[in-house]
């Protein structure tokens, strides 16, 4: 058989395996799962996942997923939880065992302990009338006919259906608590959508402090030489009849422009007045990086490398540069 009809067989029966075990779940025991969960956010507790080999693997990438949407989650590793680790284990906590067959030893010999301590306990497993199944309080069944494995011994279906329905659990239970892409953005914050979410104006911006002003008379030549300083390539002038207000933006471009509408035999005479843009585009210090991203694109006037951060008063914050929001992966 050629190996993307093979691949393709595989994938095909996988899918299969995830569809009918969906239609085989309890609308009771999801129902209690989720209810557990539920209280488990409620009390600020935790959701400790727990399994052996691959359902360990398994186990280890669904307390991440739900660690990622706001429910503190771990993966407890059954033999030294009981050395030990079971600790981290509290009463309003819920633990989550993961067992294809239903009867892994480890996960057994936790549970007398789990109960004792009066933590709830939600089952996984491919077998609801295992012994896991029957001294939990919730089972979630996982049966699937045989693996993809030719030889039907490694974990494939089995696998993927206890993953997708630990994702399953964690989309649904998302969904209830209503977590927005600025919750979620609350754990991603060097993810792209974390910072498109998270990272504002001031974040970015170059900082008044770092910006001295220019007045108005300010002659080229010192122009010049402020545009220079620190490799800003943007200056600001101060309204000399408001101080720290902003008269007018002189940016790399403003000084070409300048020059070439005067001779040169005019350069000497010109002064900061001559060369600025009396009206920039602004934004504020609170506003997302990822908005002013889209005033600077979209602006009706030409483009746009450099906006002027100012607060409610209208007093100068601050320089935000292009440049500064590409090295940030914004732009």
């Amino acid at each position: 058989m050629k190996g993307l009809s093979a691949l393709t067989r595989c994938l095909q029966e996988e899918s299969a395996a995830i569809a009918d075990a969906a239609a085989h779940l309890s609308s009771e025991d999801v129902e209690g799962a989720l209810g557990l969960l539920e209280r488990c956010a409620d009390r600020k507790a935790k959701l400790v996942i727990t399994g052996v080999g691959k359902s360990g693997i398994v186990a280890r990438k669904i307390a991440a997923t739900f660690s990622s949407i706001g429910l503190m989650a771990l993966y407890l590793n059954p033999l030294d939880a009981l050395h030990g680790d079971l600790g981290v284990v509290a009463s309003d906590d819920v633990c989550f065992l993961l067992s294809n067959s239903g009867e892994t030893s480890e996960l057994l010999d936790l549970l007398p302990h789990l109960k004792r301590r009066g933590t709830a306990r939600i089952a996984l497993v491919g077998q609801a009338d295992s012994s896991l199944a029957r001294g939990s309080d919730v089972t979630l069944a996982a049966f699937v006919n045989r693996e993809i494995c030719p030889l039907n011994l490694a974990p494939t279906a089995s696998t993927a259906v206890a993953m997708a329905i630990g994702d399953a659990l964690a989309a649904v239970w998302m969904e209830r608590r209503g977590i927005s892409p600025a919750d979620f953005a609350l754990n991603h914050p060097a993810g792209s959508l974390g910072k498109q979410l998270t990272m504002t104006v001031a974040d970015l911006m170059v900082p008044a402090a770092n910006l001295p002003p220019l007045e108005a008379k300010t002659k080229l030549s010192d122009v010049i030489g402020k545009l220079t300083q620190g490799a800003i390539g943007s200056g600001w002038v101060e309204d000399p009849t408001a101080p720290k207000h902003l008269l007018g933006l002189i940016t790399d471009g403003d000084l070409r422009r300048g020059l070439r509408a005067h001779g040169a035999d005019q350069w000497a005479l010109l002064t900061a007045q001559d060369l600025m843009t009396t009206d920039p585009i602004t934004v504020t210090a609170e506003m997302l990086a990822v908005e002013a991203i889209q005033t600077m694109e979209h602006n009706r006037r030409k483009p746009i490398s450099v906006m002027p951060v100012v607060n409610a008063n209208g007093e100068f914050q601050g320089l935000l540069r292009l440049h500064d929001l590409v090295q940030a992966g914004l732009a």
